[in-house]
């Protein structure tokens, strides 16, 4: 059948239908023929209903054996998650060139001129979350990329650590790094690429997460609620996003130290984390249990903390969340605090040139971090910036179970942050001191000793696969009365 720059005709299964495409979308329009001619080439026809597909969803173009094939993704309601599926039919035979050639423009355009066909190293945990890591990759991932012409270096982590040995050792060779896990593996990844012998290179290589861990967070962060915990949208982003720039963070105890790309925890918080270590199959449904068990106890965290205190403005920060996602570079400056009291700079200090304060109220937990989610039920650092140089820190101070239990509504969408009693501020460095004889303190998700440490910001250190310049999640601001106001950031 006939074909042009942007449309080719073909027979699928006896039907005519029209394949075509614009700068925003794929067309699938079949038609029917109405009389009782066999040739598709002939009759009168009658259109039906025509499909159409993000061209971002579009996977492959291609012509073989005199059939065009086209894979795309697609969801079957606004709520569904993504998945592959196949439109395809012959052209007649003087038509294959030309379809060869249409086959080429699309994907041309469905890629932006970028090669589909990545050199990827895939590392999957079979073990994250509720262990169904390697059934997804299987079933659902791998077809993705291989459709796509990606040449896929596969290793199933066996071990603790093991995403550690791998990173350190391997080539720089890879457009992207597939991690099939949850954050801890994203969180051992770095660190083996922190003892590459070609560190800052393998620093380079975009991290490109897919989620079938318990929190997901990273992956929240890069595609928003909707796809940040379907595997399909997280396959899709590793043919299409973009090089993202994160800040990573730098955590030293003593002579140890590791990388740290989204949160730190002491307190009540950290608790959680560990307490339900043995709820993974429950997803991010196991925080929301151990949170109102912790609260319940409603323990205290004694610690002495000090920032390098760079803003504590809630209503300034989300300024600045919505100038940044405008595509405006606002710098934050610095407010004199009467919650904090100088200290003296400790030898040693680095990160900037911002005074060391104190903060010297009694709480609960101190978390601090970058990405707005850190599970799904919890938008930690809802105004946090990919690049900014700073690290987000919430503290809830001492208040009432009441107070605490009421916090998790609009939990998801960060409401928190409003909260009086959580202190919000954004730093270049802070470090802290337990004073309890015994505690959890988790980087990552990952517990470590309670011990004294500190944290400092590497600026723009990281690169994540995104499919927007900035954090995909948006930070709904209500009124007094919990409504929703007219802009959002």
């Amino acid at each position: 059948m006939s074909t042009s720059m942007n449309q080719v005709l073909i027979d699928s299964r006896g039907i005519p239908t029209s394949l075509r495409f614009t700068d925003a979308s794929f067309f699938i329009e079949p038609t029917k023929l109405d009389g009782h001619k066999s040739s598709c080439c002939a009759g009168i026809y009658r259109r039906v209903k025509c499909t159409e597909v993000p061209l971002r969803n579009v996977v492959s173009a291609r012509i073989a054996s005199g059939a065009v094939e086209v894979q795309y993704l697609v969801r079957k309601g606004k709520e569904s998650r993504l998945n592959l599926v196949m439109t395809s039919g012959t052209v007649q035979n003087e038509d294959n060139t030309r379809a060869k050639k249409w086959c080429e423009a699309l994907i041309l355009v469905a890629y932006q001129g970028a090669n589909p066909s990545k050199n990827l190293k895939v590392l999957v945990n079979p073990h994250g979350g509720k262990g169904k890591g390697s059934a997804s990759y299987v079933s659902k991932v791998e077809p993705i990329l291989l459709a796509a012409g990606c040449t896929l270096d596969v290793t199933y982590t066996t071990h603790s650590g093991h995403a550690i040995e791998i990173a350190r050792e391997m080539k720089l060779g890879y457009d992207a790094l597939v991690i099939v896990s949850g954050d801890g593996l994203i969180h051992e990844v770095l660190n083996g690429i922190n003892q590459h012998e070609h560190r800052n290179q393998a620093f380079c290589i975009p991290i490109a997460p897919i989620p079938t861990g318990s929190g997901n967070g990273m992956s929240l962060n890069l595609l928003g609620l909707q796809d940040g915990l379907d595997v399909c949208a997280a396959a899709l982003n590793v043919l299409k996003g973009q090089p993202l720039k994160t800040d990573l963070f730098s955590f030293t105890q003593g002579d140890r130290r590791l990388i740290s790309f989204m949160s730190q925890t002491i307190g009540i918080t950290a608790d959680i984390d560990i307490e339900t270590e043995q709820l993974r199959w429950m997803g991010d449904t196991r925080f929301i249990l151990g949170y109102i068990r912790a609260i319940i106890a409603r323990k205290s965290c004694p610690i002495e903390l000090s920032m390098k205190v760079v803003d504590q403005d809630k209503s300034r920060m989300v300024d600045v969340l919505h100038a940044r996602r405008a595509g405006e570079s606002p710098s934050p400056s610095s407010l004199p605090s009467s919650l904090l009291s100088d200290d003296k700079k400790p030898d040693g200090a680095s990160s900037s040139h911002e005074e060391w304060t104190r903060f010297e109220r009694p709480i609960l937990w101190m978390y601090a971090g970058q990405g707005p989610f850190v599970s799904r039920a919890l938008m930690q650092f809802p105004v946090s910036l990919a690049d900014d140089g700073l690290i987000d820190i919430s503290i809830q101070e001492i208040t009432s179970r009441k107070t605490l239990l009421r916090a998790m509504d609009g939990a998801e969408e960060g409401q928190t942050y409003w909260i009086n009693t959580n202190r919000y501020f954004k730093a270049s460095a802070y470090r802290a001191r337990p004073l309890a004889s015994k505690g959890m303190l988790v980087v990552d998700g990952e517990q470590v000793p309670f011990e004294e440490f500190q944290v400092d910001v590497l600026n723009g250190l990281g690169t994540f696969l995104s499919p927007y310049p900035h954090y995909a999640p948006e930070f709904p601001v209500r009124d007094i009365q919990g409504k929703t106001q007219g802009t959002s950031v």
